[in-house]
């Protein structure tokens, strides 16, 4: 192995494509620095690999270029576009002895240091340990690729699945993503449809090397209800998008934080009573416009109002299919409804029709 030199710790973003990701990478990012204590002498390096430098202008970053044409050669030779963040990641290992990979819907409830604290050699830093692989025995990855793995001594049904929101690996560790990209390229056909194949290789290629270590505690991972939090940080963004890094930005950061927004209990009672006013298969869709409508004293919690009523209709939608314009309307204006959203209807409803066009 080549012989690196002693560095600062090296956190590691790959964003590219629309607008979102990019928000969602430049707010981990002030998360992270929101949670650093410089004043103790903690510091670390800032990577991003993104095909749009803009957002992170005043940001203190060092900005990597991605062109097409790597991202396309990274992906290959399936096109599988988290393969990607294994190549970024066993290259960054070439120039440096330790570096956590970490996903863009993601920021900080403590120090960016305490990730690399779990990182060792002999051992993996993800995200999150998750079930047992032989747990969900539907599971596309299970059918297509138990008999092969156990054949070659890889896995078996006690592998602990991870989630891979966060990746930290030694240099030393580093030919484990070598293992986990060969897999990648050779399972994918029998799992095309697997959304999780990569974070599953990881596991597979860590299972009986390495001990894993996880981190939920140290930064939120927010997969599962993207829209609100999406929401949340957009609203921060809206407000501090000049000036990321002042006081007041840096402030604003524990507001933005890993609870979804809902009304008090006594509240949620209330809007239960509401909306047996209401036709059975309304009544749902009734209660979660009113979790939107509630006022939040936290002001990014408020932003999310837009976010559950697009949830509401989505889950309607799903329910009983897809909602008309004019039955949308109809509903909406229901006397049990109409009183309960009070001044709001107005807004929801241009909101929601404009949703249901689309």
């Amino acid at each position: 192995m080549q012989h690196l030199q002693p560095s600062r710790p090296q956190l590691v973003y790959l964003a590219f494509g629309p607008a979102t990701y990019h928000q969602e990478a430049c707010f981990s990012i002030v998360s992270a620095l929101a949670h650093l204590d410089s004043a103790a002498g903690e510091a670390m390096d800032i990577q991003v690999y993104t095909d749009n430098p803009q957002p992170y202008a005043s940001l203190p970053v060092t900005v990597h270029l991605l062109d097409e044409a790597t991202r396309q050669a990274w992906n290959a030779p399936h096109g599988y576009h988290f393969r990607s963040k294994h190549v970024l990641l066993r290259q960054v290992l070439q120039q440096h002895p330790l570096a956590v990979l970490i996903d863009t819907d993601t920021f900080f409830r403590k120090s960016p240091l305490q990730l690399f604290a779990r990182v060792a050699p002999g051992q993996l830093l993800c995200n999150a340990i998750g079930a047992r692989y032989g747990a969900n025995q539907k599971c596309l990855l299970y059918r297509n690729l138990l008999a092969i793995l156990e054949s070659r001594g890889l896995a078996d049904c006690q592998m602990p699945l991870v989630n891979s929101g966060v990746i930290g690996l030694t240099a030393e560790d580093a030919s484990t993503l070598d293992r986990s990209i060969a897999m990648m390229d050779e399972f994918h056909p029998l799992a095309r449809e697997a959304y999780t194949l990569e974070e599953f290789c990881l596991a597979v290629a860590a299972y009986r090397t390495l001990a894993v270590a996880e981190c939920t505690d140290v930064i939120h991972h927010y997969w599962s209800r993207k829209a609100q939090f999406r929401a949340k940080i957009q609203a921060w963004l809206r407000k501090h998008g000049e000036a990321p890094l002042s006081q007041a930005a840096l402030a604003d950061v524990t507001l933005v934080n890993d609870q979804l927004p809902r009304p008090p209990a006594l509240q949620r009672l209330g809007y239960k009573a509401l909306s047996l006013t209401l036709p059975r298969h309304e009544r749902q869709f009734a209660r979660e416009l009113l979790y939107g409508c509630y006022p939040y004293p936290n002001e990014f919690d408020r932003a999310c109002a837009p976010a559950w009523w697009d949830k509401a209709l989505e889950n309607l939608n799903a329910r009983h299919g897809h909602m008309e314009p004019d039955r949308l309307r109809q509903c909406l204006r229901h006397p049990g409804l109409r009183l309960s959203l009070g001044e709001q209807r107005k807004d929801i409803e241009a909101h929601l029709l404009r949703a249901s066009r689309c």
